[in-house]
């Protein structure tokens, strides 16, 4: 008779059931990494020449936040790992396939690397509307048209205008129409899809591009401070939203950003760079304990107020860090959506310490 008792530590059912002596439970292979990156360059900063050197693995579908101060090497690794930055040398796999090798005089370009690019100027095509931005960016539809549209500062070549009318044509397979209709709700971009750059907001234009660069249906996504150049209410729902479409196309991410509430919010792990160098990795709550743990006031406005039986979620927005709080009733009875309140706050333990009126 199997027993209906969870198995007892260092015991597994299949023992139980065959009246078997219990068998150790044998550890479970460690999943090969997704992502091996390991490159070097000089870099050329206000201190002068300082070395890149990084090494680092990822698992597939998990986001990797990229942070410290101006002129570390961020950017550099993006590029490096794009093709659009030569490393001087070092060795790039991503699942089965070998991006870098400067051991082998491996080095794909970038046409050839499965890549999704936002920087924080968006690089719209002017001259294409919301929708034939991302069917430009489907792959079966650039190796059958060989359009080029115009897109100051993007990656692809520029070219010729495109017609408006080759993107979705009778080329267009069926299911690929479907994944950009997706995409286009998943981004909240189906009202806009017959418009062009110049009619949207920039956080219409960002949504724009990063639904662009998935469109590719890159291996890889690279998003360089994607957010900054947003305010903050717009840069708070994306950071909502982005998680969202990045486990549902299981996307494998690497961040730049200097916001530690964005890498909070966005990130798995993180690693800290210094003078082309990884100083600290791991878990965010690990690599910023010494930021979580200290305790500072800040003053913000309420988000608004969720009612949960007994309790009150408000959400306070300060400065761009959306920061949820718990209260009583009785606490909460005093506040209104707009209200200046002020939080005494750890990154972890957020507080309500002051109502500073109407």
């Amino acid at each position: 008779m199997i027993s209906d008792q969870p198995p007892q530590p260092g015991q597994s059912h299949q023992s139980s059931a065959t009246g078997q002596p219990p068998q150790p439970d044998q550890p479970r292979p460690t999943a090969p990494p997704y992502l091996t990156f390991r490159a070097t360059r000089m870099l050329h900063t206000a201190q002068g020449p300082q070395l890149l050197d990084i090494g680092f693995e990822l698992q597939e579908g998990r986001t990797l936040a990229i942070y410290g101060p101006s002129g570390a090497g961020k950017t550099t690794l993006l590029r490096i790992l794009a093709g659009l930055t030569p490393a001087a040398s070092g060795h790039i796999r991503i699942g089965d396939e070998t991006w870098l090798d400067t051991g082998k005089h491996i080095d794909l370009p970038t046409r050839h690397r499965s890549i999704g690019l936002v920087f924080q100027d968006f690089a719209l095509f002017p001259n294409l509307t919301v929708r034939e931005q991302l069917g430009y960016a489907l792959p079966s539809l650039k190796r059958k048209t060989g359009l080029t549209p115009e897109a100051p500062g993007s990656p692809v070549t520029p070219g010729p205008a495109a017609s408006p009318e080759t993107h979705e044509s009778a080329e267009t397979p069926k299911d690929q129409r479907l994944f950009v209709d997706e995409l286009l709700a998943l981004m909240e971009l189906e009202a806009l899809q017959h418009h062009r750059p110049a009619l949207l907001s920039g956080g219409q234009q960002q949504r724009v591009a990063i639904a662009r660069a998935i469109a590719r249906r890159p291996r890889l996504l690279l998003l360089d401070e994607p957010l900054s150049a947003l305010d903050d209410e717009i840069r708070h729902k994306l950071q909502e939203e982005l998680p969202k479409v990045q486990r549902h196309y299981h996307l494998t991410t690497l961040l730049v950003s200097h916001q530690l509430s964005e890498i909070f919010r966005l990130a798995h792990e993180v690693i800290q760079l210094e003078q082309g160098r990884i100083t600290r990795q791991g878990s965010p709550e690990n690599v910023f304990a010494q930021h979580t743990g200290a305790s500072v006031n800040i003053t913000g406005a309420i988000m608004d107020l969720a009612f949960d039986g007994e309790r009150v979620i408000i959400r306070v927005n300060c400065g761009g860090a959306i920061i949820p709080l718990t209260l009583s009733a009785a606490e909460a009875a005093p506040l209104r959506p707009g209200q200046t309140v002020t939080v005494s706050s750890t990154l972890l333990d957020p507080r309500l310490l002051a109502n500073d009126g109407a």
